[in-house]
């Protein structure tokens, strides 16, 4: 006999009830392939944090939701996984804008959950109440309410969401009833969810080949596109196979292993980088652009061509950014376009006047390490004392760039950092998630003495996770890229110079091992005793003020 529902034409959900909200949201991103979530518990996400837990998903209590945020991302940098962070309602998810925003802008997938009170209650209670959809709305790709009845669809959906396309964070509210009652069981075990695809035939494509297969001094430039869609071999491998000189953004360091003669080295923010490469780029008659996105550039990469340039653009998304223009345009699997590039040609010799390799000599002479002491023997030292398959992270600061410039990368993901929104603090976090995710790889942190002590208080989180982790803070008691600016904007020194803060007392009192080092030889002891430890080493580099002056 129908019951009510059926005979009014409505839907019925006939499934069983299940587990509560909480555990369909841990059982969902497990499938997903997340092991570790990040923030910091309250009482609108305790049942949260239990599902987690019981899940197998590590929760790790960080001191700052913005550091847990970061770890998050260390992680997924490694294992590929979505990040999960967890904040609790109103100052947890107002704590967390920064890092979401910094998802946002380097293309991180991140599943930020939130806990939230119910409906109904928020019309009366109003402590901590705040809008979160409203406040996170500009910097994430999209806010989702889980709901009963559909928790699993509203997981699976924002997992789906962070991952295609632009990589980037979706938050998720969970009202308290939707997390602790119980839910009808899933209505599906998996939802595919559609991939990108490789650029139509016709011909554009045609058009696209003929101007490759005619270029005599072809050349790539790379970016972290490639490495969300998991291609680094594939265009790796079509750059060997033709030849091609490849240039990469920050993040895109290590597609091509940077010891090979075809890798000329990273670009973004260095101008002294710039006076070799971007002349490069206008000696070449076909730029071929692999998952590049403009948002790690500094502004002399708009419009480094002219109009009209030989240019073949393979994209994520639709290139909406306005920084430059391309003659052929493809969006999808950026793998897929380049094999569809490539297909049916027969490489030729290229760069017959030896410009690429040329520019390539010259870049790296450009960033010598020099006979003083400072930051590029410090960089220099560093990349010659620790193991090849090292993870290093770079805070945001004068010293980023020039690491960025000299920190040699075999493979993909080998130096992580904040390209897209730059912000400080985030070297110190994306060390300590790198290191939980790839325990059996060294890792260090290089962050100036700013950016360390905005972040401090991870270290007690360092000290908690008992990781081995190295930390290398250059000494130089100044926000030296922003005094730079003021010099060179004529303006007086102001807000930039502070004291120096005793950081291997500080190590000892967070039970790790304070170190100080003022030469390559004392860094290079200092790297190679924080090897063998099983705490973590704080390596204070003293390299006093001004001492970037000309390096980058």
């Amino acid at each position: 006999m129908a019951t009510d529902a059926e005979a009014a034409g409505k839907t019925v959900d006939s499934r069983a009830a299940g587990p509560n909200g909480a555990a369909v949201i841990a059982a969902r991103l497990v499938r997903a392939g997340c092991r570790h979530a990040f923030g910091i518990p309250g009482g609108e996400v305790l049942a949260l944090v239990d599902a987690l837990g019981e899940a197998g998903i590590r929760f790790v209590l960080a001191k700052h939701e913005n550091s847990a945020g970061f770890m998050a991302e260390g992680v997924q940098h490694v294992d590929g996984a979505p990040a999960v962070l967890v904040a609790t309602l109103g100052p947890g998810v107002a704590n967390a804008v920064n890092v979401i925003a910094n998802a946002q802008q380097d293309r991180v997938p991140m599943v930020v959950l939130t806990g939230r009170v119910d409906p109904a209650d928020a019309h009366t209670y109003t402590h901590q109440v705040m809008d979160h959809a409203a406040l996170l709305a500009p910097i994430t790709k999209a806010s989702l309410t889980a709901v009963t009845g559909a928790v699993d669809v509203v997981i699976d959906k924002a997992v789906a969401i962070a991952t295609t396309g632009q990589p980037g964070p979706v938050h998720v509210d969970v009202p308290i009833s939707v997390a602790t009652d119980p839910q009808p069981l899933p209505l599906v075990a998996d939802r595919p969810w559609p991939a990108a695809a490789a650029p139509a035939a016709g011909a554009e494509l045609d058009a696209a080949r003929a101007l490759f297969a005619g270029a005599d001094r072809p050349l790539m430039v790379v970016g972290v596109d490639v490495l969300n869609q998991g291609g680094a071999a594939d265009v790796a491998a079509f750059a060997q196979r033709f030849s091609v000189p490849v240039i990469t953004t920050y993040k895109a360091k290590g597609v091509l292993p940077e010891g090979e003669p075809l890798a000329i080295g990273g670009a973004g923010l260095s101008p002294k980088a710039d006076t070799v490469v971007l002349p490069l780029l206008q000696q070449s008659d076909c730029i071929v652009l692999a998952g590049y996105d403009p948002i790690e550039m500094r502004v002399g990469w708009r419009n480094p061509w002219p109009a009209g340039a030989p240019v073949i653009e393979f994209s994520a998304v639709p290139a909406t950014h306005g920084m430059h223009a391309a003659r052929h345009s493809f969006v999808g699997n950026v793998a897929a376009g380049l094999a569809g590039l490539g297909a049916g040609l027969e490489p030729h010799p290229v760069w017959p006047d030896g410009q690429a390799a040329a520019a390539r000599a010259a870049l790296r002479g450009l960033f010598a390490p020099g006979s003083a002491w400072g930051p590029g023997q410090a960089f220099a030292a560093a990349r010659a004392a620790l193991p090849a398959d090292t993870i290093a992270t770079a805070d945001s600061g004068a010293h980023r760039i020039l690491l960025s410039q000299m920190w040699t990368c075999p493979g993909q993901r080998a130096l992580l950092q904040s390209s897209g929104l730059c912000t400080m603090g985030c070297a110190l976090p994306l060390g300590m998630g790198a290191k939980l995710a790839a325990p059996e790889r060294p890792v260090a942190v290089f962050v100036g003495d700013a950016g360390l002590e905005m972040v401090l208080g991870e270290l007690a989180t360092l000290r908690d996770l008992g990781l081995p982790l190295i930390v290398v803070v250059l000494v130089d008691r100044s926000l030296a890229l922003i005094e730079l600016k003021q010099r060179r904007s004529g303006l007086a020194n102001r807000g930039v110079d502070f004291e120096a803060t005793d950081f291997s007392a500080v190590a000892a009192a967070f039970g790790g091992v304070g170190v100080v080092a003022d030469s390559a030889a004392t860094l290079t002891d200092a790297l190679s005793g924080a090897l063998h430890r099983n705490k973590f080493t704080l390596i204070s580099c003293v390299i006093g003020r001004r001492a970037y002056d000309g390096t980058f």
